[in-house]
C-alpha cells in the first residue's frame, strides 16, 4: 500500500474527503517525527510504539573493496508492533 492508496483508505472508512484525509495523514506523520526528534516515544495503544536509538560509531568494511571505513554514529527510528497489531495480522 503506498501513500495514495492509504488517504483513500482513511477517507473511506472515515466516510471525509481524500484531501481532509491527507491532512490527518500528514498531521499525524508530522506530530509522530516531532516527537521522536525531540527524543520521546509514541505509543499507539493496541498498535504499537515508535521509539529512537543512539547507534554509536563504529568500523565498517567496504563489501566491493574490502577497504575499512568509518561508520559514524546515528539515531534510527525503532517501531515495535502491539500485541493487539500482531494478533490481527496472524489470525487475520
Amino acid at each position: 500500500m503506498n501513500k495514495k492508496e492509504l488517504i483513500n483508505q482513511i477517507a473511506a472508512s472515515s466516510n471525509i474527503t481524500k484531501v481532509a484525509a491527507d491532512r490527518v495523514l500528514l498531521g499525524m506523520l508530522e506530530a509522530i517525527t516531532d516527537s521522536l526528534q525531540k527524543g520521546e516515544n509514541v505509543t499507539l495503544i493496541g498498535f504499537g510504539t515508535f521509539s529512537t536509538n543512539k547507534r554509536s560509531a563504529r568500523a565498517g568494511r567496504n563489501p566491493q573493496s574490502g577497504k575499512s571505513i568509518k561508520i559514524p554514529a546515528k539515531t534510527v527510528v525503532k517501531f515495535k508492533a502491539g500485541k493487539k497489531l500482531g494478533d490481527e495480522v496472524n489470525n487475520g
